[in-house]
């Protein structure tokens, strides 16, 4: 039986039920769903594949759902091992042409919307669940970014993501970057890990069905960061082991 506790955000689909899936053998998972029944459907999924499973209902965008997922780690484990913060919105296609992907004139409401998401509520509830994190041997934050996230590659005119820009999505993963990088530096005396991860463009609703990469493949860092031995690096911005440039 898996002694270690996992949350996964966003976790009744795709990267985030691949994820749950792939750490059947090191954690026991609780995903976070906002529609109950098809996170009850994806436990039945994860307990047949072997996993130790349940479901909590979850809104990332609603602070009482945070307060929800503390009073039940609280409860019933005392404490948190893995934070996987991987539920997210994209506003748009991309590559597109929306108005999300342009600097000059995104509509602030479009721009709020995903900040809310993609980092304010992040940033929350990670705060939210920092101290039961705090009570685990071995504590793991992982947080879902994206290669779009890059400050690095969008200024550089011969990265392979010069010319793939969607202002408010790219910016809602530099700005939840920043956190990776100030939270490991708060949290560096500690045993807790915190990392960015992207994952890959991978076959979701998300990604669309044109990305390369399948979601067995996609999971691996996300997966691989929530594992971290103790010597493992912190405040760092991977993709299948390999560091990213901020």
């Amino acid at each position: 039986m898996p002694d270690k506790i996992a949350f996964i955000t966003g976790g009744n689909r795709g990267l985030g039920f691949q994820t749950a899936l792939d750490l059947k053998d090191s954690a026991k998972v609780v995903i976070g769903s906002r529609d109950l029944a098809q996170g009850e459907a994806a436990v039945e999924k994860l307990r047949d594949a072997g996993a130790e499973a349940e479901v909590l209902q979850f809104d990332l965008t609603d602070p009482a759902s945070h307060r929800a997922a503390y009073d039940l780690f609280a409860a019933k484990y005392g404490r948190l091992d893995i934070l996987i913060n991987n539920a997210g919105v994209a506003a748009g296609s991309f590559p597109g042409t929306g108005p999300e992907h342009r600097a000059a004139d995104v509509p602030l409401e479009i721009l709020r919307r995903v900040f809310e998401t993609n980092f304010f509520s992040t940033v929350a509830l990670t705060q939210t669940l920092l101290p039961l994190i705090r009570k685990s041997a071995a504590g793991r934050i992982v947080n879902l970014s994206s290669i779009l996230g890059s400050l690095t590659l969008h200024a550089d005119p011969n990265s392979p993501i010069y010319n793939a820009k969607s202002f408010a999505y790219d910016a809602s993963k530099s700005a939840l970057n920043a956190f990776t990088i100030h939270l490991a530096y708060e949290l560096r005396d500690t045993k807790i890990k915190v990392n960015s991860a992207h994952p890959g463009w991978v076959k979701t609703d998300m990604g669309g069905p044109q990305a390369p990469m399948e979601l067995s493949e996609g999971s691996k860092t996300a997966v691989a960061l929530a594992t971290l031995p103790d010597d493992g690096p912190s405040g760092g911005y991977f993709h299948m082991g390999k560091p990213l440039p901020w």
